[in-house]
Parts: structure tokens; C-alpha cells; sequence
């Protein structure tokens, strides 16, 4: 931290190590990091981890796994029974968010949109649709309501720290 350089990644963390491991790599690291600076944490992207980087101070993430998962028909949404504040202040072992594979049978026919906000015009049965006949733009419909998930997921976590939850 004393070349003073414009911002701060930390890497290394996130492929193959036990996420134990991540943890204490933050709690080593973090102190050492100037605060005015961006912090950068390489490769983490589950939605709970980030969770927990924000809390250590960790401003910047990049990872795959929204899109990826998406291409695999895995789609993130909202826990509802969770507020995601009451959760922050006491994190349960069940997550604030769920996930379903929009691949099984079971989403054939339901007609319930795939979320509330930029896909509430397309259907869980119509994207199904699209994943079973390979159409490409499952994939791209899949990619965008995790995305908009992550980004809700920063927004919130966001307004925690203006709040002084986090």
C-alpha cells in the first residue's frame, strides 16, 4: 500500500481455496489497504460472499457466475420471506435469495413471470421453452435476470452501508 497506486485487488482467493481461506485472507489484508482507495476482490461471486467482502471493505467484484449460471438455466431471485436488511443485521444459515433451474419439467407450463422488473413480460414456461430448443435467446434472457439481481444485490448493500447496517 505504500507505492500508492489507485486502487487495491486482491486475487487468489476464489478458485479452488476453502472460502474459510477468503476470509482470512480479508481479515489479513484489508487493514493494510488505504480506505480512500478502491478495493478489488478478484473472482467472488456468490451472492453471500459478497455480502460478507462488503462488510471487510471490499468495494469491486467480477465473477462469472451470474452468466454462467445462466447459460446453464440456474436463475437467481429474491428470497421474499427475507428482508434483506433484517437478514443483514442477522444472518440466517438460509440465504436471502433463491435459485431454480428453469431447465425442469416443472416449469413447463407456469405462466408466472420470470421476474418483477425486466422480465416481467416473459414467462418461467416461454423461457423453458427457449432452453429445451436451444434458442439462443434463453441464454440471453437467463444472463440478464441474474444481472439484474447482482445489480439490486449492490444497490441494496448500498443503501445498508448509507444506513450504517453494514
Amino acid at each position: 500500500s505504500g507505492l500508492n497506486f489507485e486502487g487495491y485487488a486482491i486475487g487468489g482467493v476464489a478458485v479452488g481455496e476453502p472460502r474459510e481461506k477468503m476470509l482470512d485472507t480479508l481479515s489479513w489484508v484489508v487493514p493494510h489497504l488505504p480506505q480512500n482507495k478502491p478495493r478489488y476482490l478478484m473472482g467472488v461471486g456468490k451472492p453471500e460472499e459478497i455480502v460478507v467482502a462488503a462488510r471487510y471493505g471490499i468495494d469491486m467484484f467480477d465473477c462469472v457466475i451470474p452468466t454462467r449460471e445462466a447459460r446453464h438455466g440456474r436463475l437467481y431471485v429474491w428470497d421474499d420471506s427475507f428482508y434483506f436488511e433484517k437478514w443483514l443485521k442477522n444472518p440466517q444459515k438460509k440465504n436471502f435469495y433463491n435459485t431454480f433451474d428453469i431447465t425442469k419439467s416443472q416449469f413447463a407450463n407456469d405462466l408466472t413471470p420470470i421476474n418483477t422488473s425486466e422480465l416481467r413480460d416473459y414467462t418461467k414456461a416461454y423461457l423453458h421453452h427457449l432452453f429445451r430448443t436451444n434458442e439462443g435467446l434463453g441464454l440471453r434472457l437467463a444472463s440478464i435476470n441474474n444481472l439484474s439481481f447482482y445489480l439490486e444485490l449492490m444497490r441494496k448493500i448500498q443503501r445498508a452501508i448509507h444506513r450504517n447496517i453494514m
